[in-house]
């Protein structure tokens, strides 16, 4: 019986793998003339700035609750994709954001949907990083617009606001080609990782919704759909409003399935997959997809014969009064650019994985302990040790239910992964690198090919907290979403179901 043929979602993976003896072939050199800006303007519309907000010095009417308001919308937008200071370059100068993303391309945008406000009008508003203001382009009620494209969830019944973000797909592709669109989820799971922390600062519950229509979105925030698409939308339950404590709904929708697909060109690849893993108009109603049932298994995934098993148990980071080292983290994280190869202690590694892990130990601190996520049960972390004091060389399967590593390999391999992470120095120096995978056939049997999204925004969101967690104690962190894709499972003995969607390096900065 012959096989069947590969989802759109499986042959987009395979396509833009890396691998050692085509990769010097598939990279050309990049016409910097042609570099995209990741800022987005209008020429019509008003503005409502809100740089006035976030001043170092107490505002004297910072009890007025006008004020306020605005005080916490401003910061919950500066803490999730808010300029950072910049860095000087060749005569011109790079903005850096408070979330990280590769190659600096910033390919995602960040619009405010308002149901109408004492404080802000109905309508549509584009965050301005470069002003830090709000941009009203469209002044008519579209919330109810927003309800049907999202089939009506349960969290926009009673939020006044949302957040739509959405990837603008030319700004990685420029330099990424094809395989752009792994990058582009991965950096918008970083910048819901910042929504979701920064909501906790500023007593707003981001509610995420993944399951929308596509085109109507697009279509309700006046977007070109051939450059820019909607891929998350965040209703904000405002947590100081008791009638907004809402409970958790549903984050995710399956898609169909395709595998009747013509040849595609390189160079268009990206834009087809896209297009063919949107929620099309007419296929729900009360829906009519297959139903999806989230349920949480009380195992994990892999529990290896005859295996080292290390506990991982340990006091919990804290984050300071009222979250204020938090936010203070957010807004100094960098991606480290070189490691000096000195070893981490285990204390810090655990502190790693159980702020990332293990929510339920953050409640005591204002931290949600029911984190959205689209479905954490889909992904897999294996973790390469190199230099961690009392911790032997090797790679780890992390079972986080269980809370302990599981030694898969005994080796240093600090060679092989300056291979695997294309010749970058930073696998070969990092103390840890962190490996996350799904078994992608099987994710595409519970979700359609729109769970590619999934996979890499929630790795994203997974390597956010690792990059903060990191930052808080003075550790070195950086992400890599180009490796040789098959490569990493032979060398470190990660079984070949499972496919890596993302890998963070953890070191000492040099």
């Amino acid at each position: 019986m012959p096989e069947l043929r590969q989802s759109i979602a499986q042959h987009y993976h395979e396509r833009t793998k890396y691998d050692p003896q085509t990769l010097a072939s598939k990279h050309q050199r990049l016409d910097w003339s042609k570099q995209p800006v990741p800022f987005k303007e209008y020429k019509i519309g008003s503005t409502f700035e809100l740089k006035s907000y976030i001043q170092e010095k107490p505002n004297p009417k910072v009890n007025h609750p006008d004020v306020r308001w605005w005080e916490r919308l401003s910061q919950l937008l500066s803490c999730s994709y808010g300029l950072t200071p910049t860095i000087p370059s060749l005569g011109s100068a790079v903005y850096l954001r408070s979330a990280p993303s590769a190659g600096g391309l910033y390919p995602a945008e960040v619009y405010v949907v308002s149901r109408g406000t004492p404080l802000l009008p109905p309508g549509l508003y584009n965050y301005q990083c470069r002003t830090h203001s709000l941009m009203h382009y469209w002044e008519s009620d579209v919330w109810q617009k927003l309800q049907e494209a999202c089939f009506w969830h349960p969290s926009l019944d009673s939020t006044q606001l949302a957040l739509i973000v959405t990837a603008v797909f030319y700004r990685s592709a420029w330099r990424y080609e094809d395989r752009a669109y792994r990058r582009i989820c991965l950096d918008t799971g970083h910048l819901l990782g910042n929504i979701e922390l920064a909501g906790a600062v500023t007593d707003y519950r981001p509610h995420l919704i993944g399951g929308f229509v596509d085109e109507m979105v697009n279509e309700l925030l006046y977007i070109d759909p051939q450059q820019e698409g909607a891929i998350a939308v965040l209703p904000l339950a405002d947590l100081l409003d008791i009638k907004q404590n809402l409970p958790t709904g549903r984050t995710t929708l399956p898609s169909t399935t395709e595998t009747n697909y013509p040849y595609i060109p390189d160079g268009e690849l990206l834009s087809y997959f896209h297009h063919h893993t949107q929620i099309k108009p007419g296929t729900t109603g009360k829906l009519n997809l297959p139903e999806v049932k989230q349920e949480k298994s009380l195992e994990d995934k892999y529990n290896f014969p005859f295996c080292q098993k290390v506990p991982t148990n340990t006091k919990p980071i804290f984050w300071g009064d009222n979250l204020k080292g938090l936010k203070d983290t957010i807004l100094k994280r960098r991606s480290t650019r070189a490691y000096s190869g000195e070893d981490l202690s285990f204390d810090e590694l655990k502190a790693l994985l159980d702020f990332t892990y293990q929510p339920q130990n953050y409640i005591d601190q204002g931290l949600d302990n029911s984190t959205d996520y689209f479905d954490l049960n889909l992904i897999e972390t294996f973790i390469a040790v190199s230099g961690v004091n009392g911790l032997e060389a090797g790679c780890y399967y992390y079972a986080p239910k269980a809370q302990e590593l599981r030694q898969i390999r005994f080796k240093n391999f600090r060679r092989e992964l300056h291979f695997l992470c294309l010749g970058q120095e930073l696998g070969r120096d990092a103390a840890v690198v962190l490996f996350h995978t799904a078994d992608l056939k099987s994710a595409i049997a519970q979700y359609g090919d729109r769970v590619y999204r999934y996979l890499h925004m929630d790795a994203g969101h997974l390597g956010q907290r690792l990059n903060l967690a990191a930052i808080r104690q003075n550790l070195g962190v950086s992400g890599i979403g180009g490796f040789f894709d098959d490569q990493v499972n032979e060398v470190l003995g990660i079984p070949a179901d499972e496919v890596v969607i993302y890998i963070t390096t953890l070191g000492r900065p040099r």
